[in-house]
Order: C-alpha cells, then structure tokens, then sequence
C-alpha cells in the first residue's frame, strides 16, 4: 500500500512539534465522558481495568493509551467521545498499572506486550457475537497494537485498525528521547514510572535512572524475561511486524514527532497491502491540532472516525 501524505496542516499559531505535542496539556483539556468500569481478571491472577463509555449497541472501539496514559488522557477521551457520538460503543483498556489500583503482580507493561490486548479481544469477541470490533492505539498502545495484528495475521477478528504516533523502532527512540530537548519529555517519563514502580515496590537505587534505556535495562528487561534493553527494543518493535498484517489498518504520524526522528518511518516494503500510511509535516506526538486560535480542532477525532465509518459502511475494501 503506498504512503500517502496526510490532509493534516498545523495552523500559523501552533506550528513546531513542540506546541503540537503540549498543547493539551498546557490548556488543560479534559473532555467531558461518562464511563462505566470493569475489573477484568487475567489468567494470571492479575487484572486490567476497562473504562467503557455509555453506549450500549453498535460496533465495538477498543482503545490503547501510551506510555503512562489513562482513561484520563485527553486523546483518549477525546476518541471516545467522538465515536460515541457516532452510535458507536467505546473501551478503554488500561495497561497493567494504569488504573487507579496498582495491579497484583511484580510484573507491569511494555511496548511489546500484546498477551493482555489478545485476552481482551478474545472476552469480547465471545461476549458479543457478531458485533464487529475495531481498535485504535496511541503511541505505546499503538505499537502493541500493530504488532499484535502482525501476529495475528489471518486469524485477526478485529474489522479495523488505527494506530497513531507509534515508535516504530523502539531502540532509536529511546535514544532519541536522550538528546536536545527530547530530554524533557523522558524526565517526565522515567519520573512517571518511578511514580507507578513506587506504588508497589519501594525505588532503593533505582532512583538514580535517568533515562528510558536506563529504565528499560534496569526495569523493564528483567521483570518481563528480557536479557537486556536491546533485547526487549529488538523483540517488541513493531516494525518488523507491519508486513504481516491482513486487516485494514491506517496508521498517522508526524515527520517532526519529537519523541523519534523521520527516519524511523517505515517504508513502503514495510508495510502488507491492506495498511495505509499517512504523514503529515507537522503534528508533534499525538497533536494534530488544527483551526482557528480561538477554536481549535483536533484532527485525530476527525481522521479517526471518518476512517472507521468508512470501514463499517463498506467503502473501504476489507480483508
């Protein structure tokens, strides 16, 4: 499937991968949603939390948050909202830990966990028979998201699939999150992390990580069956998996996204015959923040739902 460039243009006020990245943050947006929880028990003994919104028929939108993220991120309500207002029903799984409960296990999440996502799929699949079932993933999410369908390949029962803003190769953006400017957004990840890991374990010298490859070599590798770093970055990228895909997906990214550099964009022969890929100049992590100053609009909840209805009407050829 060829890269086609993305319809997405940063207005005069807001342009630089920076202002698109913080914008909601800086505000302070928090769209307005109602959600039903679910403790949803894993075979492990463990738990992830659902968040579901009010709907209570139509097709079925799971959505993946990244790094750190909740039902409280703006993206994701965002989302939400917008496909509820559609007929549709939304869901928010919260990666182990993500909750306002710590989860039970030593063990949390990563980039390339999709055991946790499969078992979610597979409950709804069974316990709504026929309703066709979509995903979106953000950043993190959206890297399990992709290579989950990668494995899946055929056997995948989701219709549809959306992933935004996803680190590709998860070892040049951790390197990258270690230069210039980068750097801020890595101290406010590792600080996160150490925030969760505290919750249930006490730091000790884990308080001297400075960095998401520190965390990953220290934390992450280990807790989760990983020899190192490199290991983990080299057995969960997405990348790789891109090509394996049979269902249509769309993944949005920006050429400026700070959190990674262009050239970790895959390429055409990256990428199966039913995913779409669309870049855009500008957009930052998960902006795309568009109109006027004195109203501006968030792209992600137009290009996100315009793509998933267009599956679900048929007008887009599916697998």
């Amino acid at each position: 499937m060829p890269i086609h460039p993305s319809s997405f243009t940063a207005p005069w006020w807001l342009k630089g991968p920076h202002r698109q990245t913080v914008w909601s943050t800086v505000i302070g947006r928090h769209p307005p949603l109602e959600v039903e929880p679910e403790r949803f028990e894993l075979p492990d003994g463990d738990f992830v939390d659902l968040a579901w919104t009010s709907q209570q028929d139509g097709p079925i939108l799971i959505v993946l948050h990244g790094l750190e993220g909740s039902i409280d991120s703006p993206y994701a309500r965002g989302l939400l909202g917008a496909v509820e207002r559609l007929g549709w029903r939304g869901v928010l799984m919260h990666f182990r830990g993500c909750s306002e409960e710590p989860n039970r296990l030593p063990r949390a999440y990563h980039s390339g966990d999709t055991a946790d996502f499969a078992q979610v799929v597979q409950a709804l699949t069974t316990r709504h028979p026929g309703t066709p079932l979509y995903a979106v993933g953000y950043s993190l999410g959206g890297n399990v998201l992709l290579k989950w369908l990668g494995e899946m390949k055929d056997a995948c029962p989701l219709r549809g699939a959306v992933a935004v803003s996803v680190p590709f190769d998860l070892g040049l953006c951790a390197d990258h999150l270690n230069r210039g400017l980068s750097r801020v957004y890595q101290r406010q990840f590792v600080h996160s992390l150490k925030e969760t890991y505290a919750r249930k374990k006490p730091l000790g010298p884990l308080t001297s990580i400075r960095t998401i490859r520190e965390w990953d070599d220290r934390v992450t590798a280990p807790i989760h069956g990983f020899a190192d770093a490199e290991d983990y970055y080299t057995r969960s990228s997405s990348k790789q998996y891109l090509r394996h895909i049979t269902v249509p997906t769309l993944i949005l990214h920006a050429a400026d996204d700070p959190f990674m550099t262009a050239d970790i964009i895959p390429d055409e022969e990256d990428l199966s015959t039913t995913v779409t890929l669309e870049v855009s100049e500008q957009g930052g992590h998960v902006g795309f923040i568009h109109g006027p100053i004195t109203k501006p609009r968030y792209w992600l909840e137009e290009r996100i739902p315009e793509f998933l209805q267009e599956l679900a009407l048929g007008r887009l050829a599916q697998s």
